[in-house]
């Protein structure tokens, strides 16, 4: 096979403080050059409820800074291992969105959701986006992840094609020992229109097992699916399938060919490089064994072409880890981490090496018009340490890609310890809130537990959920100037009360009945009535 000689560059990225947050599975959204990070470990904190940050090199340090939201934006949980990919205007070629499907919820949890982001407005200190949830209809894929998602384009209509992931054994076949045991979803192929949220499946002959963490690269009207992993067999076929849609008036049709030339490789990163130039790295060959060739991958308009390229300078450190993982930075640009051989001591043990698949000098304003999606991120890692939680994510790199305000730039060390105080307390013997696998469980909560002072003594703060307050007594105390104890103050409450005042009613005197009267009345009656008339 033929080397590409395009000469590929590895920069060092050394960890400043607190480079934990990002996980396997997360993922790089670049708007007009501007690199965001999402998918975070955990549920987002008050500090960036989004969940969405900025990645801003400047002065050889990278530091996440805080993104929001519009108002009129749905709540976008953090989501690992979903499917991305661009859809861009058709009426302003250089204005795009992103389109995010499935992925794992920080409590394993995973979504059948599509979201739709868009830029809103920045400036040097702050960046809004919009996200809306789009309503799907008909044959809806299943809540996974692992799986790719990518735009096409046929007789001037565009259409989103999904295929592929992992998803949890249905509840009819689960066990208690395999409760959270995960399968490949069944190789079908998913249409979906945008326009009517109307979602299609097709059963191909040539798609016989289902796999996951593939690569699927996007042009025109043609998806070329490239390797991935199959549960069921515990493979990596050197596979290479090219999936065409065409989009006439009617149905569409959706046709599925195989082709020769494959690559043994899951997990992979593909970064883009021109219009029809693509660099495909990393992944893994074998469950045990990481795959350091790298490739070149040309599209033309009816076929493709996989050549190997010049490897980077691999430092020892990559070479000899178990497990690396990483991200597309757009422009032909990667960011790769690895564990460090002390994580189970130092929980900021992550090192981090900038790829570069091209001259930085190269197409620098190069517009990338070919639609690219991949999954990523290594394999979930399964039994291996998993990394602490942070909520900054600073290194030092020799980058000047970008020029923002350090202004608002987010500092943890600015705000108090939300583990010890605020939301995130034990407040109770029996409370069950953990920062890690929290949800909302009212329908007022957005990015934090309700809470509700205990008014004994001093006062305390207790989680409502903790308390088993539905949700209309939630809204009653809230509403309501009354004072509210908790579940373990409120016998005691009520022992030290003062007692109520009881008000004596005034006995009005009764007249006295006439003599006929009384002859009326029998003798028990008649020595009843003077008892009480007497006492």
């Amino acid at each position: 096979m033929a080397q590409s000689a395009d000469e590929m560059s590895l920069q060092v990225v050394s960890a400043v403080s607190n480079s934990a947050l990002l996980q396997p599975g997360f993922s790089l959204l670049n708007f007009h050059g501007d690199v965001f990070f999402f998918g975070q470990k955990g549920w987002p904190k008050r500090s960036c409820p989004t969940g969405v940050f900025l990645l801003d090199i400047k002065q050889n340090e990278l530091k996440l800074k805080p993104a929001f939201f519009s108002k009129d934006s749905c709540y976008l949980p953090p989501l690992r291992y979903p499917a991305l990919c661009t859809l861009r205007s058709n009426a302003e070629p250089d204005e795009y969105q992103y389109i995010i499907h499935g992925g794992k919820t920080p409590n394993n949890d995973l979504s059948d959701k599509l979201y739709v982001m868009s830029l809103v407005s920045k400036n040097s200190k702050k960046t809004t986006f919009q996200c809306i949830e789009k309503d799907l209809g008909g044959d809806v894929p299943e809540a996974r992840y692992g799986h790719t998602i990518n735009v096409v384009h046929s007789r001037g209509k565009s259409i989103s094609v999904i295929f592929g992931g992992r998803s949890y054994t249905p509840l009819v076949q689960r066990t208690t020992e395999k409760w959270n045991s995960v399968v490949d979803c069944l190789p079908s192929v998913f249409l979906i229109d945008f326009e009517f949220g109307c979602c299609t499946s097709y059963i191909l002959p040539e798609l016989q097992d289902g796999f996951a963490f593939h690569v699927s690269l996007a042009r025109n009207d043609t998806v070329y699916i490239l390797g991935g992993h199959s549960l069921q067999n515990n493979t990596r076929l050197p596979s290479l399938y090219k999936l065409k849609v065409d989009l006439p008036l009617g149905s569409p049709a959706v046709t599925c060919t195989i082709l020769p030339g494959g690559i043994s490789v899951s997990s992979a990163i593909v970064t883009q490089t021109s219009d029809a130039e693509f660099v495909l790295v990393g992944g893994y060959q074998s469950d045990n064994q990481k795959r350091l060739v790298c490739n070149t991958i040309v599209l033309e308009d009816n076929k493709i072409e996989i050549v190997e390229r010049v490897n980077p300078d691999w430092t020892p450190d990559i070479k000899h880890c178990r497990m690396w993982f990483g991200c597309d930075m757009g422009k032909g640009c990667v960011l790769l981490g690895i564990p460090g051989a002390n994580k189970q001591f130092i929980s900021d043990a992550n090192y981090f090496y900038i790829l570069r698949c091209k001259g930085a000098e190269k197409d620098k304003e190069e517009e990338l018009t070919a639609q690219i999606c991949s999954q990523t991120s290594t394999e979930d890692p399964g039994d291996s340490t998993p990394f602490e939680d942070s909520e900054e994510f600073c290194f030092s790199a020799e980058a000047n890609n970008f020029d923002v305000d350090d202004t608002d730039t987010y500092n943890e060390d600015d705000e108090e310890d939300e583990s010890e105080t605020g939301y995130w307390i034990t407040c109770s013997a029996s409370c069950n809130i953990d920062i890690n696998t929290w949800v909302p469980f009212y329908s007022t909560e957005l990015n934090k537990p309700a809470m509700i002072l205990c008014s004994s003594r001093a006062g305390h703060w207790v989680h409502a959920q903790c308390m088993d307050l539905s949700e209309s007594m939630l809204l009653h105390l809230s509403e309501s100037n009354v004072k509210y104890f908790c579940n373990e103050h409120v016998d005691l409450n009520k022992g030290l009360q003062t007692p109520k005042k009881v008000v004596h009613l005034k006995k009005q005197p009764m007249k006295p009945l006439r003599r006929k009267s009384m002859m009326k009345l029998t003798t028990p009656v008649k020595k009843s009535f003077l008892r009480r008339l007497f006492e």
